[in-house]
């Protein structure tokens, strides 16, 4: 007898409802919280990202400068603008001595998913040009903007 007593108490404590909860009050609360933390990391975080995106972007051109010199010391020449980057990958026409591909993959679009220019005979010294126009894709620019360029990398 004392066990189905026992048993019809534990029972009736399962079936009470709850009394331990959150209140609005305390919701808005914490989501003010979380708001103001994010307002203020956000903007921090951005800048890394800006930042890590132009480093990727400066990486990928001294990549391409290193494979386009193995190129010349194979061919004699950098590849035309014509030929562009593409000539990293795949053989030219008429280009007998290549000996690529000089890249391991396909050639990447800059971090902001635009192509990188290349020019043959660059505007600046003896070697080809290559531009990432920025975060704008417009040339000029600043800040993330900025063109990033062989010549300044």
């Amino acid at each position: 007898m004392m066990w189905q007593c026992k048993e019809m108490e534990m029972k009736s404590n399962r079936r009470r409802p709850a009394q331990a909860g959150i209140t609005l009050i305390e919701m808005l609360v914490v989501v003010t919280i979380i708001a103001l933390f994010a307002a203020l990391v956000a903007p921090s975080m951005l800048k890394k990202s800006d930042t890590a995106r132009v480093t990727a972007a400066k990486t990928q051109i001294n990549s391409f400068m290193t494979a386009l010199g193995a190129y010349k010391l194979d061919t004699g020449v950098f590849p035309t603008t014509e030929q562009g980057l593409q000539a990293l990958r795949v053989k030219p026409a008429n280009v007998n001595s290549w000996q690529g591909p000089y890249l391991p993959k396909e050639i990447p679009l800059d971090p902001w998913g635009n192509p990188y220019i290349y020019k043959f005979p660059g505007e600046h010294g003896d070697e080809p040009d290559i531009i990432s126009l920025g975060a704008d894709g417009q040339p000029g620019g600043e800040g993330i903007n900025e063109d990033i360029t062989s010549w300044k990398n």
